[in-house]
């Protein structure tokens, strides 16, 4: 007998085949259809999405309705005085509505046509024109005299310099001499998808960028529990009976949509509860039913104890492990092992208010578990990660609505798999995703090792100031014989660069996100430009299509054919493209400058840059082909399908939901050999262990306190906010300190002091803070960027970190667990 779960697949499927969504729908059509969907299918449990398009459609006339929920049409936004776009100050990528007034942005409200956002806003996108009216942007390319200072050149002359001298390295040496960083800031991965283009134009095999100092431990164990690294799994906060959230504030560091009023939910509702693992008190501690104050760095401890008494109280789902897991039993030996209150003391939290947590977790219908930097960033920081997987695992929160659940992907953040090897070429050390881990890019440069990098294309990054020890990447930076910035602004990179090649803003060109992490409902926005590009600068796009041109790789392909075949429609232009592909391979490693070069003429005027979102539909809609019809895309077959998806996504300037999902998506996911979950991680068994040995609290008489170097607050945003000014408070980035530790060391609030490390000293204004424990120091993110004047204002972090203190698994930094002392400066 077929179980409730195949029966509602069963009854699902039925009721797609005999209504299928008309082909190129209208807004009615397409609305109408989704209603009557969920009128039909009892099985399913309805979105809000769905319930509100019910309700609406009760009261309303169709067309009503059709303009309240769906996104609006095209004449109707391009002609309002306000324009969709969205924000690019952290990875939800939140929609606005921004008012133009000249080249400045002069309002910003929040875009209720996102279907992500849906409106939401939280108060540092107001000042998004200190990013687009930067005082440091860039408008001509700049070459590098031997004095170290710049002198503007044409275009014309950089595509060739920069070719050419690339070109020459590779000649020399090999094409995996030259290394890629970046591809793409907050919000900014249109030109990423193109500067894959140029790197296998050039045969440039490695890669790194952000994530690989911060999520790649997290993917590892992702791959080794559930099969590939890119079986991500995401929290359905929105649903969830009980929220946990691990090295996280997702008051300031989002991590979800709407985080803010889904906070507000969970705390309003006696029937939720919202759990905080954290070493600080912090917004989110505040609205939270239990505050598991860790100390600094012993995450591991107190996650392994929580899981062992998962299972020493037997509050496991044992029927969801015995029929979804592998490992139980050896993992039951190996947490066995544990010393709960030994454990417990190490992690500085009260036993009984652990227990309290393990009882709720266990109990719960739905848990949401959500790691971030805290961990991340910290000793142990894999480990932890498997540790905290264990909890909703162990508890059967996985595959169920307002559980953990693996999503879609609109397209790859990973390195796409251009390095062929294992490791780094000189080092050896382990690709996550084909990414570099960033703590070893100097070692990787700073050898006389013949496969050493030699050249490097850093685009929308900034690794002299956001990778760990500045003073040794700036050296790195300097040996190479041919580094390239691709940015809006004169980076601290971009200063040591031999070339600079300026970018129009992202309020400036088209532009898009693939930070698409959402279930059971995943959103993909492609953004319209705002403003006209700044005089002098390109996009990504164009830029990287000048490069490859230059590098001849074009010569002798079908581009002519292709453009002829894109005026005919995308369905003659995508049977077209597959079949030059079957005949000629090149062509698909050179995708996203051949797509520009040729459907690109045929979309409309400056959206040349979309054409690669094509290619990455036809992926999409290949890979996830239920999930995009469930979303309302209609095509019969796959290249249709992704053709729908494409139309959708060009006529949706406020996004749109690409993807729609039940659980039982996750399971298909899964990229075991039997689809069962591993529960057991071999690889850090020995780790494990060791913490049952390990004395975290031994004095160092030389650095007694712990700093974490990176701390989001209210001022701070990633550093595409390059003027101090937009600051109203915080404005130097003060350097928290807790009342002991302040009353200790003669420290007044205001007050200066020394913060010194192993690899540093800078000095900043002190504010005294109950939120730390004594011992607890923290600076925020984003300060002490330079500026042609030479001045900076606050701690840039990384001036003190070590690029030696990483992960042993994925090499990441442990830019939260440094060890400094505080030497007060006399007034």
């Amino acid at each position: 007998m077929p179980n409730k779960a195949e029966r509602d697949i069963a009854i699902n499927a039925e009721w797609h085949n005999a209504h299928k969504m008309p082909k190129n729908p209208t807004v009615d059509q397409r609305v109408a259809w989704h209603v009557e969907h969920a009128k039909h299918c009892a099985c399913r449990e309805m979105t809000p999405k769905i319930k509100e398009m019910i309700a609406t459609y009760a009261q309303t006339p169709v067309r009503a309705a059709a303009k309240r929920i769906a996104p609006r049409k095209k004449d109707d936004v391009m002609t309002a005085d306000w324009k969709p776009t969205a924000c690019v100050l952290c990875s939800i990528n939140c929609g606005l509505l921004v008012q133009p007034e000249g080249r400045r942005i002069a309002k910003i409200r929040g875009d209720k046509a996102h279907p992500a956002s849906r409106g939401y806003l939280c108060e540092k996108p107001q000042r998004l024109d200190y990013y687009q009216s930067g005082r440091d942007r860039l408008s001509a390319p700049l070459r590098r005299r031997a004095d170290c200072s710049f002198e503007t050149i044409d275009w014309a002359t950089a595509i060739r310099e920069v070719a050419s001298k690339l070109a020459a390295i590779r000649d020399a040496h090999g094409g995996e001499t030259i290394f890629h960083y970046g591809g793409g800031g907050q919000g900014n991965h249109l030109g990423g998808a193109y500067g894959r283009a140029t790197r296998a134009a050039l045969g440039s095999r490695y890669t790194s960028n952000a994530l690989a100092q911060e999520k790649t431990g997290e993917f590892w164990v992702d791959g080794q529990l559930f099969g590939k690294p890119r079986c991500h799994t995401c929290p359905d906060i929105e649903h969830a009976e009980v929220a946990v959230f691990v090295g996280k504030n997702p008051w300031h560091s989002h991590g979800f949509p709407r985080a803010r009023k889904l906070l507000n939910d969970i705390a309003a509702d006696p029937t939720r509860t919202l759990v905080v693992i954290d070493p600080r008190r912090t917004e989110t501690t505040e609205m939270a039913d239990f505050h598991l104050q860790v100390k600094p760095g012993r995450d591991a401890w107190l996650l392994a104890a929580m899981a062992e008494m998962l299972i020493r109280d037997d509050f496991v789902d044992r029927e969801f492990l015995a029929t979804h897991g592998n490992g139980f039993d050896e993992l039951t030996t190996l947490l066995g092992e544990i010393d709960i209150s030994r454990y417990l003391a190490i992690a500085g939290v009260e036993a009984s208010l652990v227990e309290t947590v393990v009882r709720r977790i266990s109990g719960a219908a739905s848990v949401s578990v959500l790691e971030d930097l805290g961990i991340q960033q910290a000793p142990h920081s894999t480990l932890g990660s498997w540790l905290e997987k264990l909890l909703y695992l162990l508890t059967g929160n996985f595959a169920k609505r307002g559980a953990m659940n693996i999503h879609s992907r609109f397209a790859s953040l990973g390195g796409g798999g251009g390095a062929k090897t294992a490791g780094s070429p000189v080092g050896g050390h382990r690709l996550i995703g084909g990414l570099v881990p960033c703590n070893v890019i100097p070692d990787e440069i700073l050898t006389d090792h013949p496969a050493r990098f030699r050249a490097m294309i850093v685009e929308s990054a900034n690794p002299a100031h956001s990778l760990a020890d500045s003073p040794r990447m700036r050296e790195a930076l300097g040996a190479l014989e041919c580094l390239v910035v691709i940015d809006v602004a004169m980076t601290e990179t971009a200063r040591l660069a031999h070339y600079v090649l300026p970018v129009s803003s992202q309020y400036e060109k088209w532009e898009c996100t693939f930070f698409n992490l959402e279930f059971p409902e995943n959103v993909f926005h492609l953004r319209r430009p705002v403003f006209d590009p700044l005089p002098g600068t390109l996009t990504e796009g164009e830029i990287h299509t000048r490069l490859v041109r230059h590098l001849g790789v074009l010569d002798g392909l079908p581009l002519d054919e292709l453009r002829a075949a894109a005026k005919n429609g995308l369905a003659d232009f995508g049977m077209a493209f597959l079949g030059a592909t079957m005949q000629n391979p090149t062509i698909m490693n050179l995708a996203p400058v051949v797509l520009r070069e040729t459907l690109g003429s045929a979309l409309p005027e400056g959206a040349t840059d979309a054409a690669v979102i094509w290619g990455l539909a036809q992926t999409c809609a290949q890979t996830y082909p239920d999930a995009v019809r469930r979303a309302g895309v209609a095509g019969d077959d796959p290249l249709e399908l992704g053709n729908a998806l494409f139309r959708a996504v060009m006529d949706a300037p406020s996004g749109l939901i690409f993807t729609v999902d039940e659980p039982d998506a996750t399971w298909q996911r899964v990229e075991t050999p039997d689809r069962r979950i591993r529960l057991v991680v071999p690889e850090l068994v020995d780790e494990l262990r060791s913490l049952a040995t390990e004395d975290p609290s031994a004095a160092d008489g030389e650095f007694p306190f712990i700093l974490a170097a990176g701390e989001r607050r209210g001022s701070t945003a990633n550093t595409v906010y390059r003027d101090p000014d937009w600051r109203r408070e915080d404005r130097e980035g003060a350097l928290r300190v807790s009342p002991e530790d302040a009353s200790r060391l003669g420290l007044a609030d205001g007050a200066r002091a020394a913060i010194v490390t192993k690899r540093g000293r800078a000095v900043a204004v002190v504010r005294i803070s109950d939120t730390l424990r004594p011992g607890h120091i923290t600076l925020p993110n984003g300060q002490g960027l330079m500026f042609d004047d030479g001045t900076h204002v606050g701690v840039a972090p990384n001036e003190l970190t070590s690029g030696a203190d990483r992960d042993p698994i994925a090499g990441t930094p442990w830019h939260k667990h440094v060890h400094a002392r505080i030497e007060p400066i006399a007034p």
